[in-house]
This record gives C-alpha cells, structure tokens and sequence, in this order.
C-alpha cells in the first residue's frame, strides 16, 4: 500500500483512530509503573533519589533517540518505525515484570525510553496524516488529551491492580505487553502516509530541527510547553513517595490517583476548551498551572491530602491547556513531510523538561529531603508558567 491509498476514507478513518489507540497505550505502558516504584522499592531495597534516577533515565533514553531518530519516518515511512517502537515497547514490559535489580529497572526503562521516543513523534505525525477531511483540528485535540487520558488511565489502573488483584505485576505488564505486541501488527493495515524518500542517513545526526515555517510559533509556544511537562515530571516522579511520606497515604490506589487527577483534569479540559483560540487557552493554561501548583506546595506545608487532591485538579488543568494551546498553535504551520521533525523537536523540549528537572530533583533530595526538593521543584514550575502567561499576554497575539 503506498501514499496514494490514503484517499480511501474508511482506511484512513479506521487508522486515525488505531493511531490514537495506540497513543493511548503507550502513554498507559508510561504512567502504569510509577505506582509500582514504591514496592519495588521495598522489595529490593533503593532510596528515594534512585526512584527519581528510574524516572529520569526513561526521559533521556526518550530525548536520545528523538534526537537521532525523531524524523525518520519522514523517510522511512510511518509503519515501520512504528512496529518497531511498539515491538521495544512489548520487551521493556517484559524487562518490568522480571526486572529484581535497580540496574535491571535502569535498562528496562532506557528500552522504553527508546522505544517511546521512536513512537512520540511518529504517532503524532500519522494521526495528523490520517486526520479525518470532514474534522479539521481533530488530530491537535486528540494528540493533546489522548496523551494526558493514557497517563490518568495507566496509573489508576496500576494502582487498583494493585490494592485488589493477586500478582498485580504480572497482570499488569503482560497485558500491555500483549497489546504492544498486537499493535506493532495492526499498524501495519493502515495506508502508508509517507512514503520513502531519500536523506534518511542525513536524518540520524543528532539535532533539533524545527522546519522554517513553524519556527515564529514553535518557539513562543515553547515556554507553556516547558511548564506543561515540567509538571508532568513532578507529580510521576515524585507524586508517589509526597502521597506515602508526607501525607501518609500508603494506599497504591490513592497514589496512582494523583496521576490520574492530573491527567483526566487536563484531558477534560482541553477537550472542553477545544472552541477556543490558541490564545486563550494558553494563558488560561499557564494560569491553572501556575495558582494549581502554588495550592499544591500550600498543601503539602498544611498535610491536607484533601486539599492536595484539589490542588492537583487545578494543576491538571493547566497541565492539559497548556500543551494543547501549543498544539493547536504549530499543528497548521507544516505539511505532511515536515511533521515528524517537527513533533521531534516539540517532544524534545516536552521531555527535556520532564525528565530534567527530575534528576534534578534526584541529585538534591540527599541534601535537602523530599519537602524542600518538592518546594524548589514546584516553585521553579511556577515562575515557568508565569513567564509563559506573561509572554503570551503582552507579546502574543492570534
């Protein structure tokens, strides 16, 4: 099947929302070990700062390969990148559910990494290629809230597991091993969306590039990113030991649960705002971001998980409206050979914030304990979202 069959409309129907299903998943296969990280913890027995290092060694093996490998389906064609990335996928749930050592965890998490960063971009590319004709802006909405579903969806489910079900880790990682296995077939029934063409080795030097076109957009909507997914980093790698050491939840579910406030806020909300203009869905975003994280270090001093629940809602939806505000901003600046680089390049900066600030985290919590890492990191995130509002409001305007 070469490019040309995307005419067909069922196929290409069908295949936008495989795509989708797909995004979901791994974003799931994402989120879904962070509840676990506490009892392996207790298991085979790593500080608090290695759980962090997990967390983080994920987003740089992520960074690496989106570095190297982010456009290659603009050469390659997205069905094959896309099998393999899901066929990695499958092995690192394998590495999850036999993993007894932190190095073993460590190499679990680079393959997902790896295997993550080969689909981010490819995912978002052929959703978009595959965009419906009759729903213009469909691929921007669904990119932004099924990313932030799948988070909410993975840690949940985790967690119930969890609490309620015998052999939680086996059940757990072999089913999304089996449905990562079953992807990296199905993929291969939708129409190609891009064909092969020659620059494919010069594609592999490790760069970010954003094409020309998308650059004026591209680069003032890269404040809101960076606080978006800043946030995401601080509530996956270090939500679960804030929920169990400060506020003396225990409870995996309720742990998982913050993950999924977070996810499911931002996802509600991007989908309810999706009438909006870029514009003002940003600055409300950044807002939400801002004040929802203040509330959350307010309640983290007062030990109110109540109030920590509700502060992670406000936080959620600035999480969701300020990615999606992006999204909807560079989605219609490119065409469809230029969109796996440039959703490598907005993946690149998406993961340098989440996975950064979190190692950050990782190396200070020796010195200064969980409260105080929690308080810079959340503090950082708010001086981000501030300078994101600002620049969108005075400089800024569609």
């Amino acid at each position: 099947m070469t490019a040309t069959d995307i005419s067909t409309p069922r196929p290409r129907r069908a295949g936008f929302y495989l795509i989708l299903t797909g995004l979901l998943l791994m974003m799931a296969g994402a989120s879904a070990p962070s509840p676990f990280y506490p009892v392996l913890q207790a298991k085979i027995g790593f500080s608090t700062a290695a759980m962090t290092g997990i967390f983080a060694i994920y987003a740089a093996a992520l960074l690496v390969t989106l570095l190297i490998a982010g456009s290659i389906s603009d050469h390659l064609g997205r069905r094959p990148v896309l099998s393999t990335g899901f066929f990695l996928l499958a092995l690192s749930m394998v590495g999850f559910l036999w993993a007894e050592t932190v190095t073993a965890l460590l190499l679990t998490r680079v393959l997902q990494g790896v295997a993550s960063g080969l689909l981010l971009s490819t995912l978002n590319a052929t959703s978009t290629d595959l965009e419906p004709a009759n729903r213009p802006g469909a691929a921007a909405i669904w990119n932004s809230v099924t990313p932030l579903l799948g988070l909410a969806l993975g840690a949940l489910l985790a967690g119930f597991i969890l609490d309620y079900l015998p052999a939680p880790r086996s059940i757990m990682f072999e089913m999304l091993g089996l449905a990562f296995l079953a992807l990296s077939l199905l993929v291969w029934l939708p129409p190609e969306t891009a064909p092969r063409h020659e620059g494919l080795l010069a594609s592999l030097r490790p760069r970010v590039g954003v094409p020309i076109s998308a650059r004026d957009v591209f680069f003032r909507s890269a404040p809101a990113v960076i606080a978006s997914w800043a946030t995401g980093g601080l509530y996956l790698s270090l939500g679960a030991p804030i929920v169990s050491q400060i506020f003396g939840q225990h409870n995996e579910l309720a742990q998982g649960a913050v993950v999924s406030l977070l996810g499911g806020a931002g996802a509600i909300a991007s989908f309810s705002m999706r009438n909006h203009t870029a514009r003002q869905i940003t600055l409300i975003g950044s807002a939400a971001l801002a004040i929802g994280t203040a509330l959350s270090l307010a309640a983290v001093g007062t030990g109110s998980f109540a109030f920590y629940g509700a502060s992670v809602l406000v936080a959620g939806l600035g999480f969701g409206l300020s990615f999606y505000g992006a999204m909807r901003s560079i989605i219609p600046t490119v065409g469809p050979g230029e969109r796996g680089e440039l959703f490598a390049a907005l993946f690149t900066v998406s993961y340098t914030a989440f996975g950064l600030p979190a190692l950050l985290a990782g190396m200070a919590m020796p010195e200064l304990g969980l409260k105080l890492t929690t308080y810079v990191y959340g503090l950082t995130i708010i001086a981000l979202a501030g300078t994101a509002w600002a620049l969108r409001r005075f400089t800024v305007r569609d």
